[in-house]
């Protein structure tokens, strides 16, 4: 792909390598580390005149007022105009984030596809209005109404996915939407938008701005936003919800995770090295919830490193738009750079390196790649146990009893996912009920299920998506008190 973005994927948009920088987000190839395109930033003027237009569109405009099966039918338009479009919109964030294409296609892209028919599906059935009987002799009618003017604020990592469980219930609702991609990844959501315009959406219903964290601060505090749905770190989500509260806006936070994958006595090696390879290397290691902290029984250490190790040697690391590549670049020089420095650290703080470090993978002399790196003989006090790296970097911790393997999971300042391995579904399910985490699997990593509440607790932050709790953080209750006849 090349600076013709916009004409190869059909798109309206500005693509543009000209222009003045500082009025553009341009965005960099993770894989050639050359301009591929740059996009138009917005100003507080423009943040104005986007939340402007969404209180508008939620005072007066018809949206909030239609009947819930009007939006479903209109985000089932959305869904099918999407669909058309995977393979472009695969195409365009492995251009602009380095994912690998295999995995753009079926997760990048795939997962959001499923997750606007899954909503659509939860809204159909959902109560959007009930009748009770009170305890004073009065009908209670509880009404289901929009929260009103909605941030969305997403990362670049799984940049589709992340605004698809936040828009897309929004809608449902009857919101408007102001969404705010991170500078890193804003060609997909340009993408989308011209997609948005396609199904007729009423004017100011969704808004997307493009820009830096300048930006987004800009928004978080705005008096016209109504809630703020933010994912991101967890500095920065500290830093959201402080801006949100002057004003009272709702907020809910999707933040960093430094997850556990408790692998119990009688699991089997081969199988626990390919399901962690899948939870915890995906997307070259950049997901909030990956499995990073590999919890085994002491006694079986070194079987569990040596089939962890197998594993990770044996993938693929390159160009992102070979269908055989495994792992990708990471987003940025910067990340690229955080992550090494991470590897360093780990090697001082005395943990042994069994594969990987610091130096390009073998036949890559350009891009932001890290080799897939694995420490073993580590301790949860260490800080590649302790610090979200988010990037390819497993961390091999041992145990000496269930208890001690439970503890460890639990002594970490997050609390967004986890995972346990056993050949005893029922035993699993009991360490599962034991580790202090939002979301778990047995088995398997958390698998993003769309019929269940996905968030976090501690530092991974606070709210749910996906699932029926996931439309209900778009949604205000009301209730209205009725004299029965008497």
């Amino acid at each position: 792909m090349d600076q013709h973005l916009g004409e190869y994927l059909g798109i309206e948009a500005d693509w543009s390598l000209d222009g003045d920088p500082a009025d553009t987000v341009e965005v960099i190839s993770p894989h050639t580390e050359q301009p591929i395109a740059r996009v138009a930033a917005a100003g507080p003027a423009e943040v104005d005149a986007a939340v402007a237009a969404a209180r508008a569109a939620i005072d007066q405009g018809p949206w909030p007022r239609l009947d819930p099966a009007e939006r479903i039918g209109v985000v089932r338009h959305l869904a099918e105009i999407y669909a058309g479009r995977r393979g472009e919109m695969a195409q365009l964030i492995s251009a602009e984030m380095g994912a690998p294409i295999s995995f753009a296609q079926r997760a990048q892209v795939g997962l959001p596809t499923m997750m606007m028919s899954a909503f659509c599906d939860l809204a159909e059935t959902y109560p959007w209005r009930e009748t009770r009987a009170g305890f004073f002799g009065s009908d209670v009618h509880v009404r289901k109404n929009p929260v009103g003017v909605v941030a969305a604020i997403v990362p670049w990592n799984m940049p589709q996915f992340l605004i698809v469980t936040k828009l897309v219930p929004a809608l449902l609702a009857g919101c408007a939407v102001v969404l705010k991609p991170a500078p890193e990844s804003p060609l997909d959501a340009a993408f989308l938008s011209a997609m948005l315009k396609e199904v007729g959406l009423p004017e100011g219903v969704v808004t997307v701005i493009q820009g830096d964290a300048t930006v987004g601060t800009h928004l978080v505090g705005h008096p016209g936003v109504d809630k703020v749905s933010f994912t991101g770190s967890s500095a920065a989500g500290r830093a959201v919800a402080a801006a949100a509260v002057a004003n009272l806006t709702k907020v809910s936070l999707e933040l960093g995770g430094k997850s556990a994958a408790i692998i119990l006595d009688d699991a089997d090696p081969a199988t626990v090295a390919a399901g962690v390879r899948s939870a915890s290397l995906s997307n070259s290691g950049q997901i909030c919830n990956a499995l990073t902290r590999i919890v085994v029984p002491a006694s079986r250490e070194q079987e569990f490193v040596d089939a962890l190790a197998d594993r990770m040697t044996g993938l693929v690391v390159g160009d992102p738009a070979d269908p055989a590549t495994d792992l990708g670049p990471l987003v940025s020089q910067r990340q690229q750079q955080r992550v090494r420095d991470y590897i360093d650290l780990g090697r001082q703080e005395g943990a042994r390196l069994v594969c990987g470090g610091t130096d390009l993978p073998d036949g890559v002399d350009a891009g932001w790649y890290v080799r897939p790196t694995l420490f073993a003989g580590a301790d949860n006090g260490m800080r590649i146990a302790r610090e979200e790296i988010f990037g390819p970097v497993l961390t091999v911790i041992g145990y000496r009893d269930e208890d001690e393997a439970v503890a460890i999971a639990n002594d970490s300042d997050y609390g967004l996912a986890g995972s346990v391995w056993t050949a005893d579904t029922d035993r699993g399910i009991g360490i599962a009920e034991r580790v202090q985490t939002g979301t778990f699997g047995v088995n398997q990593g958390y698998t993003m299920d769309p019929f269940a509440p996905f968030g976090g607790i501690k530092d991974s932050g606070y709210g749910r998506e996906l699932g029926r709790e996931g439309l209900e953080g778009y949604l205000d209750t009301k209730s209205i008190a009725v004299a029965t006849a008497r």
